[in-house]
């Protein structure tokens, strides 16, 4: 299996930020498990689950560089964005 870095632009022209998102658990079916996205211009945790089409409801945390964030937080250039759906268990 080859690990390809393939970016995924949403928006054309300008400066463009960068930013790394790891997704876990169910939310890699059917998607990737670690990407870099490209943007030109500032966006939150919420437009990233847009784009990605999970539900926000169905989000358990997002870590924002390894730290808890709330997902109206907008990320920065090289800011590394972990999505996990709830996780149960007992």
């Amino acid at each position: 299996m080859y690990n390809v870095d393939r970016r995924l632009i949403f928006n054309v022209g300008g400066q463009y930020m960068e930013i790394q998102v790891k997704l876990f658990a169910n939310f890699r079916d059917g998607r990737w498990k670690n990407k870099n996205l490209s943007f030109n211009n500032t966006v939150d945790i919420r437009y990233i689950l847009e784009k990605l089409e999970i539900d926000e409801k169905d989000l358990g945390i997002a870590l924002i560089n390894g730290a808890y964030s709330e997902v109206n937080c907008e990320l920065k250039d090289n800011d590394v964005l972990a999505l996990f759906p709830p996780i149960g268990g007992g």
